[in-house]
């Protein structure tokens, strides 16, 4: 009768042992998995961020966002636009501008494209209102100041909210 019980003993050991084995090993899994997770989760808050700051730009937005689906670049060949001064904007035409965005004299943050330029669609709406209609007209190479008036409220930068701005822009060319 004690051999029965030292082996039964034994078998309980092994079984608790194996169970603790499969604990730890399901511990060192969750140990990896949850940095692993948060990583991603991470990733597609940012993809999520970004999507939705894409779709609101409004024009001066916080205008360096624009760039996003734009060829950014100001070298001529390779941006595939004409910098022929005869042409002309006009409603619908794919243009690439430069800009600076100021408020009573005072350029602030995100209005500007720094030099590298961005495309914009003539009458998309996807800057604020009356900027796009402004440069139609205008030519390649041509400098244009553009008036217009932020909306109220304007989410993209509440401090900008309902103020006119002053953005003087740069028609670098014209897609044809």
């Amino acid at each position: 009768m004690k051999k029965e019980n030292k082996k039964m003993a034994q078998e309980r050991r092994a079984r608790e042992r194996r169970k603790k084995e499969i604990q730890r090993k399901i511990s060192k899994i969750i140990v990896m998995l949850i940095p692993l997770i948060a990583v991603i989760a991470l990733f597609i808050a940012i993809a999520i961020t970004s999507a939705d700051s894409a779709s609101d730009t409004d024009a001066g937005t916080d205008a360096a966002t624009e760039n996003t689906d734009t060829d950014s670049t100001t070298d001529n060949d390779s941006a595939g636009y004409s910098t022929d001064a005869s042409l002309t904007v006009e409603d619908g035409d794919t243009v690439n501008i430069d800009y600076v965005g100021s408020v009573d004299g005072v350029e602030f943050e995100g209005g500007s494209t720094q030099g590298q330029g961005t495309d914009l669609v003539i009458g998309s709406g996807s800057y604020i209102d009356d900027f796009e209609e402004q440069l139609i007209g205008a030519h390649p190479g041509d400098e244009v100041d553009v008036y217009a008036t932020f909306p109220d409220p304007y989410n993209n930068n509440p401090d900008l909210s309902g103020k006119e701005a002053l953005f003087e822009v740069t028609v670098n060319g014209i897609y044809k």
